[in-house]
């Protein structure tokens, strides 16, 4: 018996990899493929969500906009088309979220610089103080690169539905107003089809790496 084994040792051995190969080819066909959720406003919390949405369930996605960058460029989707992109609200005067916000912004934008494929967008709340000078002026400070990241102002009723309809992430102020809202330190996840994929804390350190790592998922989605 012995001398059987030790004559065909080297087949055995080949078929022992060989079946070691098989199992793993099959078990990744298996293995469900990891995938970001969907989200929808019936998924986030209420206070975020505009009234009329809070119960949608199904084909939610961003609305089509119209603002000016840092530049006094027209940003409008079709600047993010075939894009996926990463959207936050600030305002250049805040004292508090907004600093460590754009801080790690301007992190993730060193990760996809050379990324064509990802984008980032900034929408100051106070678009009565942040005019375009200075915005870019605040760009310059955080080292913003024009091609990849874009802070932009206009109409605050729009900017006020989008954060409230669209990104689902400022709670409305209530008496301040009927476009008054508090953003939240919310970084959102938009994917190619102008959809939620995913909500961060942007003051967040563990929060920002879980960010970077669903945007690798979600690529990958693309390319399967």
């Amino acid at each position: 018996m012995l001398k059987f084994f030790r004559k065909y040792r080297f087949f055995f051995a080949v078929m022992l990899v060989l079946s070691a190969v098989i199992v793993y080819l099959f078990y990744n066909a298996l293995k469900p493929k990891e995938v970001l959720p969907v989200y929808q406003p019936s998924m986030v919390n209420a206070e975020l969500v505009d009234v009329d949405l809070q119960y949608k369930r199904k084909y939610h996605t961003i609305a089509p906009f119209s603002l000016v960058n840092q530049n006094g460029d027209t940003i409008t989707q079709k600047d993010y088309e075939n894009k996926i992109y990463i959207a936050d609200f600030f305002f250049t005067t805040c004292p508090t979220i907004c600093p460590v916000m754009t801080g790690n912004m301007a992190a993730i934008q060193k990760e996809i610089l050379d990324d064509e494929e990802v984008m980032l967008l900034s929408h100051t709340v106070t678009p009565e103080i942040d005019s375009v000078p200075q915005l870019k002026a605040y760009a310059q400070k955080k080292g913003v690169v024009d091609k990849k990241w874009n802070l932009v102002t206009g109409d605050k009723k729009q900017i006020y539905s989008l954060a409230r309809k669209s990104y689902l992430a400022a709670k409305s102020a209530g008496d301040g107003g009927p476009f008054d809202m508090i953003h939240t330190e919310n970084f959102v996840l938009v994917d190619k089809e102008k959809r939620i994929r995913g909500f961060y804390d942007g003051t967040n350190e563990e929060e920002i790496s879980k960010l970077l790592n669903d945007l690798k998922t979600l690529k990958a989605e693309y390319r399967n």
